[in-house]
């Protein structure tokens, strides 16, 4: 009895310790407003983008769906978008780098909210999302086409659906069937040798064709998550509860992603990216060609002739501050990537630009070491963290994938 009655404090105790775990988490004001400012439901509505005026328009988005899963959108009929930008893989492949008609040297990134982005890739050197949607169509190593011949299939496959969207499509006739000044040695001599105006009708229409494709991923956004549930509670004075609620774990992780950890410097706001370009030491992948990131992507975008000051671009160029103003040059740019998103991140390894790292908690390691940059200057410095804590985070994590 004696034995007994000793124990019972104990015991007591323990199950203290654990309610204590199990009810409204202890949050300071200043916590509670981070924590808020990372939820779904602050992410505003989606601006009209008037570099685009059939960006709403549900024929244009409806085409796009069609154009995005289309094979014939290729050089050889076997590549179309979604041969990376897998549906139901969070429209990516789940591959270091993507593969089409070759491989390529990055990581396909995800859809989910990219019509909010204000740079493409990874590296930013497309300024719109129509005009992102173009690229890979004439990439010699994803869809490998040339635009001559898109413009010949648009008009043989979907003549009627553009027209009704679009207006009527240019005469054809004498445009090559393969011409375009990014193709082969062959192509870009046939365009050279087009009339201006030709080169300008097949431009209209390839524009055109990332003005539908870049309707339909605008309608792609990011779903709710058990992160997300419980930031509402919490940010409403409401008790997290069952899936709701995060374990003592998971909060941790949560605590050091806004705190010592400094993750949210860069993945911050309800898509948990600051849009920007950073380098963090991210080290190369040896069999892949040279990969310096956004400095070399600068030059990438303003050459562009699908650009937002462009004549292809719709609506005036009040649209264009963000290209009128990038910073073109620095140290900070080399070896600078964009922040992904973190939403949906544990579902989709491996990580950054060329698939360098196959887990979370390769990346949790990485961030804590913070090795210096090959090229450039990392902007990451080492954090100390314990095993719990990096557990922890790759834990919390998880949340915004649930």
């Amino acid at each position: 009895m004696r034995r007994l009655l000793r124990v019972l404090p104990l015991v007591a105790l323990v199950a203290m310790a654990l309610l204590a775990g199990c009810g409204k988490p202890q949050v300071s004001d200043a916590e509670k407003k981070v924590i808020a400012s990372l939820a779904l439901n602050t992410l505003p509505p989606l601006k009209p983008d008037t570099t685009n005026r059939f960006a709403d328009v549900p024929a244009a988005a409806a085409l796009g769906s069609t154009l995005f899963f289309d094979q014939g959108m290729s050089r050889d009929g076997t590549v179309s978008c979604s041969t990376c930008h897998k549906i139901d893989r969070q429209f990516q492949d789940d591959l270091p780098q993507a593969v089409g008609i070759g491989r390529t040297n990055r990581r396909t990134m995800p859809l989910a909210g990219v019509a909010r982005d204000p740079w493409f890739f990874w590296d930013g050197r497309r300024d719109s999302l129509w005009a992102q949607a173009l690229t890979p169509l004439e990439n010699p190593l994803e869809h490998g086409g040339n635009r001559a011949a898109f413009a010949h299939y648009i008009k043989k496959r979907f003549g009627e659906r553009y027209e009704r969207i679009f207006g009527p499509l240019p005469d054809l006739s004498t445009v090559p069937a393969n011409a375009s000044p990014l193709g082969t040695d062959a192509e870009k001599a046939a365009w050279a040798a087009m009339p201006v105006s030709k080169v300008e009708d097949v431009n209209r229409v390839f524009a055109n064709i990332g003005k539908a494709i870049g309707a339909f991923e605008r309608s792609i956004e990011p779903p709710q998550t058990r992160f997300d549930r419980f930031a509402i509670d919490l940010a409403s004075g409401a008790e997290p509860q069952g899936d709701d609620a995060l374990s003592p774990e998971e909060m941790l992780g949560l605590r050091l992603f806004i705190g010592k950890a400094n993750c949210v410097t860069c993945h911050n706001g309800p898509r948990f990216t600051d849009n920007s370009f950073h380098n963090t030491g991210v080290p190369p992948v040896k069999d892949l060609p040279p990969d310096r990131g956004r400095i070399d992507a600068v030059v990438q975008v303003e050459a562009d002739p699908f650009n937002c000051l462009g004549k292809f671009r719709d609506g005036d160029d009040n649209a264009c501050r963000e290209l009128r103003f990038m910073v073109k040059g620095g140290p900070d740019l080399v070896r600078a990537y964009k922040t992904p998103s973190l939403r949906g991140a544990a579902a989709r390894a491996p990580y950054m630009h060329a698939g360098q790292f196959a887990s979370l908690e390769e990346v949790v390691e990485h961030y804590s070491k913070a090795p210096a940059s090959v090229e450039g200057v990392s902007e990451v410095h080492p954090v100390e963290l314990s095993d719990r804590e990096r557990a922890a985070l790759v834990a919390f994590l998880k949340t915004l994938s649930e």
